[in-house]
């Protein structure tokens, strides 16, 4: 056998099903859940695919998250990322003291009692966008009507964008997730919204209101106090991962129960069911489908095999929540599934910051549409549905609907 036949196999990244993640990860989970693998740019690591090991190596202080710990995979990934170099306040690229600093200034923000006071601008935010649908009248292009939008519009409301800017905010959003945008034009964008951060960061210090960006700036516990830098490298965070992810969760998230009418009518006839149909589909549809490789910094072992400083490790999130040893019948969506300890949101210090905000978004975002839109259903065949299944957050990047009007 030659050199390059015994070689790990490569990352599974190709669906057989849009709606499902890559056969292969079912498969080493069964045979190898934790297995060698090759990453894209050839260098060697470690897979998990089970429930407990990934759960297990998450919470584990010896998996880091310091790019520079896992060097050659996050060159593939992340070729921004230089040894330690990062944008200040990018709170998934570092480890303690540096992240334990950060988040305990965030941590205030996210509670359930602070998101809970948010709840009413959500509501009255996914109402204008339905109402804005129903003005409209089917079809109407869901991801740019309802998903991008809802979410985008909340992390205005959180950082204090003013209602002024908030176009020119969204127009360099969009540009960002276009498709057909060049290296470029994406490089150009990048570069306007670092400078519309940083100038927002400056403002919320000389004219600070109820929001998180001027709380950042006036924190009397920061010690040492954030920086201008510091402050938009964090809005840029929030930007990315509290209105990319919920934005694609929600059109996906959408689309899934359409192609599931059994479903959807189980939530239209009772909208009880929409806790858990948001926990539900945040499983069956995990949208961080290649994760962010981690590095060993001592000598472990998972799941009964060694794994020694140095090395990398990718931790697959659709893989464990499709666990049949912690999910019964994983493939199937069942908005009804009472048992759902999922991982969507990741576990251990980096369980996402923004979790029961997104959740709040899914919960008014759902309820809202199957109530105003109880006869929702696609206006394309499944071929013209663009998937983005080429980037680390999957999603649709188009979802035609349309809906019988009721009067």
């Amino acid at each position: 056998m030659s050199e390059t036949e015994q070689r790990p196999p490569t990352l599974p990244r190709e669906r057989s099903c849009p709606f499902s993640p890559p056969p292969e990860l079912e498969e080493l989970r069964h045979a190898d859940p934790v297995s060698r693998m090759r990453f894209a740019d050839d260098s060697e690591g470690w897979l998990l695919t089970r429930h407990a090991d990934v759960r297990a190596a998450l919470a584990d202080p010896r998996v880091s998250s310091h790019p520079a710990r896992a060097p050659q995979p996050w060159r593939n990934l992340a070729p921004e990322m230089k040894a330690e170099v990062y944008l200040p306040g990018f709170l998934i690229f570092m480890d303690p003291p540096d992240h334990t600093r950060y988040r305990r200034l965030l941590t205030k923000w996210f509670t359930m009692r602070a998101i809970r006071r948010l709840q009413p601008r959500v509501d009255r935010i996914v109402e204008e966008a339905l109402d804005a649908m129903e003005a409209q009248g089917g079809p109407v292009d869901l991801v740019q009507s309802f998903a991008l939008p809802i979410p985008l519009y909340v992390i205005c409301e959180l950082m204090g964008v003013r209602y002024e800017d908030r176009a020119d905010f969204m127009d360099m959003v969009l540009r960002l997730q276009a498709l057909d945008a060049s290296p470029e034009e994406l490089g150009a964008t990048g570069a306007r919204m670092n400078e519309f951060m940083m100038n927002l960061a400056a403002d919320k210090r000389k004219n600070p209101g109820e929001d998180l960006l001027s709380h950042l700036a006036h924190d009397p516990d920061a010690n040492p106090a954030l920086t201008d830098l510091e402050i938009a490298g964090i809005g840029v965070l929030m930007l990315i991962a509290g209105h990319e992810t919920s934005a694609n969760m929600l059109g996906v998230g959408t689309y899934t129960l359409l192609q599931n009418p059994d479903q959807w009518a189980l939530l239209r006839d009772d909208i009880g069911l929409i806790d858990r149909a948001v926990e539900e589909l945040l499983r069956h549809q995990t949208i961080v489908q290649q994760g962010l490789p981690r590095g060993i910094t001592e000598d472990m072992e998972i799941g009964g095999h060694p794994l020694r400083a140095g090395e990398a490790v990718l931790a697959s999130l659709p893989a464990a929540n499709r666990d049949p040893e912690v999910f019964p019948d994983p493939d199937r969506l069942d908005i009804t599934r009472e048992h759902n300890p999922h991982l969507a949101f990741g576990h251990g210090i980096h369980l996402c910051l923004g979790m029961e905000l997104a959740r709040v978004e899914m919960r008014s975002a759902w309820r809202g549409l199957v109530t105003r839109f109880p006869t929702l259903r696609m206006a394309a065949p499944p071929e013209d549905i663009r998937w983005r299944d080429d980037q680390i957050v999957y999603g649709v990047y188009n979802l035609p609907v349309t809906w019988d009007d009721a009067r």
